[in-house]
């Protein structure tokens, strides 16, 4: 009965915040981008949610902290540090500038006009929403697997419940109706984690900290070092892949384009890396413990032969946390996950409309007709994405080819035409061929499957940026009168932001 009492008063709250949002949504730009008028701390917790949903707390947290003990908490460093803190630093500011004076409200408009290159516009739009649709069903089996262990339902039901109810809020309010949600769920999970790490650390299992890690070292002494000759390629490979790898998801760069003002990046920055932080060390700690919780014993989430990683966590939830508590970790982890949906629905579905189909209808499409087709393809993408997730594909598998296509498609572009005036066409060209191959290449040589396709990704998000930057210096530059154009005003921003 609790589990129920606090997911309706959660979806009413949702419902709520979608209907108000709709009469906030004028156009497309509102709906799109939220008028470019979030608040910082509202953009701060956006960046969150978006970033950290069942793909972490289920996904890499089960299987990573199972596999590596603490090791695992390299990645809570790499996310806090790389994947926001130093993203906010390195991209927010000059992000924010250069879109909004280019007209730029996609990252594929970015590269259009950045590189003088319509095709490329078409290219990366159709390579965003192709591939972002297995991002969206990680986040459906983690929520999934969860729902099925606690409420013993089927999965494909509450994925299905899912799917409804990101569709409406998305339908009704846009951009702004998800910053709102994103919000308050951002709060809901800080209070949701910080409660998980409490009743984690203060089990019978674990009995606090340092009784923990020696459990850990009696069942195996490698499960509490750093990193060791067997863990510290996959680690290292984590730590690219889900850190690095936010600065080329568009996702997550609009966070940068939305926010109110250059001057409210440095508090963004902050509030960010804290819920970083929390988010990060409450799931790992989870994952980790979930060794002493289940007696080590595989036996547990074991399925026809198969381990079954994405199990641990809903079960050491369920064994460890009073009825109320999971009730409020489920409200939780569902927050993080309908955000994120959010999130890549949005920058899906913007980039389809605004990039593809917009130019070709010119102006037979009105705003009113596009906020409408926005809205359409919102529906379709999360559909798309649910009967992704009902195949077999681990979460880990399904996050790892999302984002080694998308990021290693997007990061190298992006970052270089940001601050590389050098950069050219023919560069880009040959940096997304790449990424496209190194993932070609290690799905058919390991299977999405393998525990080497993360380490694939990686590559995929490493190399293009060396290609870039050795195809430019021997092709042809751009005129000097479209660098001053594009870099006109981004070399006297100020240092500090």
């Amino acid at each position: 009965m609790e589990y129920i009492i606090c997911l309706v008063v959660y979806l009413a709250i949702m419902m709520g915040v979608s209907f108000y949002s709709k009469a906030r949504t004028k156009n497309v730009n509102d709906y799109a981008l939220g008028g470019r008028s979030i608040p910082s701390w509202m953009s701060a917790f956006s960046y969150g949610t978006a970033y950290f949903s069942a793909v972490i707390l289920i996904g890499h947290a089960g299987k990573n902290g199972w596999t590596f003990g603490l090791g695992a908490f390299w990645i809570v460093i790499g996310n806090s540090l790389l994947g926001t803190y130093l993203a906010w630093k390195v991209l927010g500011a000059r992000t924010r500038e250069m879109t909004q004076r280019l007209g730029a409200a996609t990252m594929p408009q970015f590269f259009g006009i950045r590189y003088k290159d319509p095709k490329l516009k078409i290219i990366s739009s159709l390579i965003i929403f192709v591939f972002l649709v297995p991002y969206a069903a990680s986040v459906y089996k983690g929520l999934g697997y969860l729902f099925q262990i606690t409420f013993n339902m089927n999965e494909r039901v509450i994925m299905l419940i899912m799917t409804v109810i990101t569709a409406l809020y998305l339908f009704t309010g846009g951009f702004i109706a998800a910053s709102i949600a994103d919000f308050i769920q951002g709060v809901i999970m800080i209070i949701g984690v910080c409660l998980l790490i409490y009743f984690i650390v203060a089990a019978p299992e674990v009995n606090g900290i340092t009784h923990g890690i020696e459990g850990l070292k009696n069942i195996d002494p490698d499960l509490i070092k750093p990193l060791t000759k067997d863990t510290a390629l996959p680690i290292l490979s984590l730590v690219i892949m889900t850190s690095l790898g936010t600065w080329g998801l568009p996702q997550m760069v609009s966070k940068f384009y939305t926010i109110k003002s250059e001057k409210s990046i440095p508090t963004a920055k902050i509030v960010s890396t804290l819920f970083a932080v929390i988010i990060t060390t409450g799931a790992y700690t989870m994952g980790t413990m979930s060794r002493l919780i289940l007696n080590n014993d595989e036996n547990k989430f074991t399925v026809d032969g198969k381990l079954v990683y994405d199990k641990i966590v809903p079960m050491v939830i369920n064994q460890t946390l009073p009825k109320i508590v999971i009730g409020i970790l489920l409200v939780v982890i569902l927050a993080a996950s309908m955000s994120t949906l959010a999130s890549i629905v949005l920058a899906s579905s913007t980039t389809f409309v605004m990039d593809l189909v917009k130019p070709i209808t010119g102006d037979k499409l009105n705003d009113k007709n596009t906020v409408t087709l926005l809205r359409i393809c919102c529906i379709v993408f999360v559909a798309a994405a649910y009967f992704l997730a009902t195949g077999n594909s681990p979460i880990l598998s399904l996050n790892s080819l999302s984002w080694g296509v998308v990021s290693g498609c997007m990061l190298a572009p992006y970052l270089m035409g940001l601050y590389w005036k050098n950069a050219t066409k023919t560069g880009v060209y040959a940096s997304i061929i790449s990424a496209i191959i190194i993932m070609a290449v290690g799905v058919m040589k390991y299977s999405i499957n393998s525990p080497m396709i993360t380490t694939v990704s990686a590559c995929a998000m490493i190399i293009p940026i060396l290609v870039l930057y050795v195809v430019s210096l021997v092709t042809r530059l751009y005129e000097q009168a479209h660098i001053e154009y594009i870099f006109n005003k981004t070399e006297n921003m100020e240092a500090d932001l």
